[in-house]
């Protein structure tokens, strides 16, 4: 493939940094590596990446705090390293706004199949079909992918887009949660189906979703979940 992605690597451990890089680069990315915190954010001002790969240990400036940055001014699918595979630990990543996460030690191919799935969907083709989906006050506008919320433009991350997108194109269809799994991260790994959950979460929030009584996205026991517009208190029909 034509080297026209751009992937940052951020791992402190110049051994796992190497072979990281050169992974990529042999998969034909451009790669960008640092060393730490400081020098990542130095380069996100410089260039525009697409794609983030971020060890969640890092010297001068936090994982945690470099992920949450670039949050606050990007969408670019994130990665997260950690050697801690506990799953408070994986949890607070897709949090703080990482989109997926490798456990040390980790698979070259593994690592290569989850750029891959990440690339392929921030870059994916709208759906030449149709171009926007009107819920009411939520507007999903899948050329310029964006989601307002009652005219207010709604901030989501990449896997959040995708759950929003993949939930929204057919109402009332019940998504098991391994499914989801398939569709937005673009790979069938076990054991991610709390990455599903941590997701819709974060995308509930964001949407002012109360799970209790929730207007959009609902959940089905036991299975996964359904997107079903319900009509607001004044009546107004959602779709």
């Amino acid at each position: 493939m034509e080297a026209t992605q751009r992937v940052l690597v951020v791992e402190d451990e110049r051994s796992i940094r190497e072979a990281v890089t050169a992974y990529l680069e042999r998969e034909g990315y451009w790669v960008t590596p640092a060393a730490d915190g400081a020098e990542a954010l130095e380069q996100t001002v410089r260039k525009a990446f697409d794609l983030v790969v971020l060890d969640l240990n890092l010297p001068k400036v936090s994982g945690e705090e470099v992920c949450r940055r670039i949050r606050d001014v990007s969408d670019v699918p994130i990665i997260m390293l950690t050697a801690k595979g506990a799953e408070e630990e994986r949890v607070h990543g897709f949090e703080i706004g990482a989109d997926d996460y490798l456990v040390k030690p980790f698979s070259p191919r593994e690592l290569i199949a989850r750029v891959r799935a990440l690339v392929r969907r921030a870059h994916a083709e709208s759906d030449p079909q149709r171009d926007r989906m009107d819920f009411g006050d939520l507007v999903i506008d899948l050329r310029a992918h964006r989601v307002h919320l009652g005219g207010v433009e709604v901030e989501l991350t990449a896997s959040e887009y995708k759950l929003l997108v993949t939930l929204a194109r057919y109402p009332g269809r019940v998504y098991p949660r391994m499914e989801l799994v398939e569709k937005v991260l673009g790979y069938d790994f076990e054991g991610y189906e709390r990455a599903i959950d941590s997701h819709v979460k974060n995308l509930r929030a964001k949407l002012d979703d109360d799970p209790r009584e929730p207007r959009f996205i609902q959940t089905v026991t036991g299975v996964g979940y359904r997107f079903e517009p319900q009509p607001k208190e004044d009546g107004t029909p959602a779709s």
